[in-house]
């Protein structure tokens, strides 16, 4: 079939086929649409509406900045009157008829794309006012029935995003005579359900959300599409694509905690919220994180801090809290040193509630305290709580006019990165002056004063996990009531899928934050201490209600988070016991540097027939067994006789202690499983061992005591004798002689282990200790 236009009806053929305007309407130009919001207080919010304003050309003009908000906190109950006053001012003094004006809120609005798709949208609305729509109804349910009935899509209006025509925004606007405390949505709705005023005023509703996307009650329909290098946020319910993201309403969003009546004027200084939905859509929208880019916002405002002399270094105060039990302290303290920052610009605050710990906090502050310009220490005596030295801490930072940073570190973190600081503070955050004056009541063009940093990270956490779980220090949602719950790129984050910035609405164990937060927004003295929460979520909660993002960082890879559940306190040196909880940790700490690169070079030793030497323990591996044993104190006899084992005969005796005595059998079994199978496989191919051993003890010979052991055979498959001192050092003599073989390792290295089979073939002795003591780690 052919179209066929006479010329008389070519113009209605015309605008059939066209879907971009409206029959005989011309596409308005960009330059006439001018943004209005109100914004009484620069928050995060507000700034990251500006960047997606900035990214998308979009001219702004701020109404209410510098002002005192007075129009209640209208998430909870009706207000927000004192926006349709600061508009109904404004549209007075536009003098260009044919503007086209957006109305919309700030704080918790970001734009999903331009001023072109928005402006070609609104035209096909055919209205002259076009306002967001929400599919529940607010402040007054009792006007339900009073909407007008819609085919398909929402029914009820939303007051936080309109917009439309110059003559019509006025005119709608003109009879407000309201409060500042009144409520705009009532307002705006008993226009809309006037027929007479909704005809004479041309308004309908978006009602698919092809302009105004509203989160309240309509979380499960907006999902995330990410498409050719864009991410935009898709209405899976209409199948549509928001220009405009709202997080408004009561719906997962924090409302400001009201000490009593007589703070509240003080403490609602602005419409206070934070919705975690919107936050989580921020973090990809618009175009801030792609499959094709990564994190495009990453590199915005960084502050490198190369060009800085050392004495021009922000000066940070570091905040160490030991709250309980917990392994590898001395290893916390180690890496602390080894901070790339210069230490005359570190502060230190360390609470200790712990007395277990005191001689380690104690050694490390004798030993190295002076490096630091300044110490601050509470210990277990002091019986400080925890949110107490952490209010304390951070009231340290918030008086000092030196203090650029405050930088928490709690002691179960494992902080292998040398350079987090720097790299906090270069990401974290640039330094911008207040833009209240720059931007009152004028327009703000996308080419947006350098005065005002869009955007500011008050609070960056580097990312930490446990290994081998998905557990870390941030959390990615919150609950209903407030506590964990998993966002839904919580694993592609955590696993490193997905790099970047992301604003989350839990941190712990590890932050910076910037000072001047401190003496604003957050100078409320108790911002750790809560009836009814723990210090790290009495904090959160806090900054969360302040408006203030906290972001977490994993562009680099900075470390990870000890378990501390399982952790005794019953031994010498405790964390010989953790290679069940924290693996990684004690093979750092105790498995020889060279262990894992020693068969790829060539580093196993073959110094007699079937005999193998090895590097397996480091030096502290080495001293704390020997220590441990000795601290124990019970050792054998070195007769034949012998309790311990079956039928309570020993062949061939020594003086030695069995790892079954201190508790350390299931230790020892994985530590061989681990580390000495897979050299036994390699050694000797074909032969594969669960590492089950009969005995396993550590041995001491002394010239006065038992400086030798005669020839004998084991009753082993392969034995195992790690030396656990040095040769020539802690001890002359010694070492293992093969008769068979007339063959022996005479200077043993400490940390190395002998492997030889044990019985028929390697007949062998213990060579006499002739001075000092020395200890060997035996295995059958």
């Amino acid at each position: 079939m052919k179209l066929v236009c006479f010329p008389i009806l070519s113009w209605i053929c015309l605008c059939a086929l066209s879907s971009l305007v409206n029959c005989g309407d011309q596409r308005i130009p960009e330059d006439k649409l001018l943004v209005l919001t109100v914004a009484t207080k620069e928050t995060d919010g507000f700034r990251r509406f500006l960047r997606s304003a900035k990214h998308f050309n979009y001219t702004v003009k701020v109404l209410g900045q510098g002002e005192t908000w007075r129009g209640g906190d209208y998430m909870s109950a009706p207000g927000g009157g004192q926006k349709v006053r600061l508009l109904k001012d404004a549209v007075v003094e536009i003098k260009s008829e044919d503007q086209v004006i957006l109305f919309i809120d700030s704080y918790d609005v970001v734009f999903a794309s331009g001023p072109k798709e928005l402006l070609r949208k609104f035209q096909q609305a055919k209205h002259k006012v076009v306002f967001s729509s929400e599919s529940l109804i607010w402040p007054d349910r009792h006007l339900e029935d009073k909407y007008p009935h819609v085919r398909e899509g929402n029914r009820f209006l939303g007051s936080g995003g309109f917009m439309g025509y110059l003559p019509n925004i006025r005119e709608m606007v003109a009879n407000w005579t309201g409060a500042d405390s009144d409520s705009d949505q009532l307002f705006f709705t008993k226009l809309y359900i006037d027929p007479a005023r909704r005809k004479a005023l041309n308004i309908t509703l978006d009602t698919k959300c092809r302009l105004f996307q509203n989160l309240h009650g309509a979380l499960d329909e907006v999902v995330l599409k990410f498409e050719d290098g864009r991410v935009r946020a898709r209405n899976v319910q209409y199948d549509t694509l928001p220009v405009i993201l709202h997080g408004n309403g009561p719906t997962k969003v924090l409302q400001i905690e009201k000490r009593n009546e007589a703070a509240k004027l003080d403490s609602i200084a602005f419409p206070t919220t934070f919705n975690y939905e919107m936050n989580y859509l921020g973090n990809y929208v618009p175009n801030s994180w792609t499959f094709e880019t990564g994190c495009t916002a990453c590199l915005e405002n960084l502050r490198p801090l190369s060009s800085l002399k050392e004495s021009e270094y922000p000066l940070v105060v570091i905040g160490i809290f030991i709250q309980q039990p917990t392994p590898f302290v001395s290893v916390f303290f180690e890496r602390l040193l080894k901070l790339q920052y210069p230490k005359n610009r570190l502060k230190l605050f360390i609470s200790n509630r712990e007395p277990h710990h005191e001689q380690q906090v104690s050694s490390f502050l004798q030993n190295h305290g002076s490096l630091y310009q300044d110490v601050k220490s509470i210990r277990p005596e002091e019986e400080m709580d925890g949110a107490d030295a952490r209010d304390l801490a951070f009231d340290m930072c918030r008086k000092d006019k030196e203090c650029d940073y405050f930088f928490n570190l709690d002691i179960e973190v494992v902080l292998k990165n040398e350079n987090t600081l720097k790299i906090l503070i270069k990401q974290n955050l640039s330094d911008f002056i207040p833009a209240v004056q720059t931007i009152r009541l004028y327009l703000l063009l996308v080419a947006t004063p350098s005065c005002l940093n869009l955007s500011p990270r008050p609070i960056v956490a580097p990312m930490i996990t446990r290994a081998g779980r998905l557990w870390s220090n941030f959390w990615g949602a919150l609950s209903e009531d407030g506590y964990y719950a998993r966002s839904e790129d919580y694993v592609d984050i955590v696993q490193g899928r997905r790099v970047g910035l992301w604003n989350v609405p839990y941190i712990s164990s590890v932050y910076l934050v910037k000072a001047s937060l401190l003496q604003a927004e957050l100078k409320d003295y108790q911002l750790f201490t809560s009836e009814s929460l723990d210090p790290d979520m009495a904090f959160c909660h806090n900054v969360r209600s302040q408006g203030v993002f906290m972001y977490v960082n994993n562009l680099h890879t900075f470390g990870r988070i000890l378990s501390t559940e399982k952790y005794k306190t019953e031994h010498l040196h405790n964390d010989l016991w953790q290679i069940f909880e924290n693996p990684l940790d004690w093979q750092e700490r105790y498995i020889h540097e060279n262990y894992t690169r020693m068969i790829k070079d060539k580093l196993i030793e073959n110094p007699c027939p079937d005999v193998y030497w090895f590097p397996v323990f480091t030096d502290v591996a080495c001293n704390h067994l020997v220590e441990e044993m000795e601290h124990f104190g019970k050792w054998s006899g070195g007769g034949n006789v012998d309790t311990r084992i079956q039928g309570g005969y020993e062949n061939v005796p020594t003086i030695d202690i069995h790892m079954n005595q201190v508790n350390f059998e299931k230790e020892w079994q994985k530590f061989l499983l681990e580390f000495v199978a897979p050299i036994t496989e390699k050694m000797f191919p074909g032969y594969y061992t669960k590492a089950q051993f009969d005995l396993a003890f550590i041995v001491r010979y002394k010239p006065d005591e038992q400086p030798f052991l005669r020839p004998h055979h084991d009753a082993s498959t392969f034995t195992i004798n790690i030396a656990l001192n040095q040769a020539g050092v802690d001890y002359q003599g010694g070492g293992c002689r093969f008769l068979r073989y007339d063959c022996s390792v005479q200077a043993p290295r400490k940390g190395w282990a002998l492997m030889h089979p044990g019985r028929l073939t390697h007949y062998h002795e213990g060579l006499p200790t002739t001075a000092g003591v020395r200890y060997i780690a035996v295995s059958f």
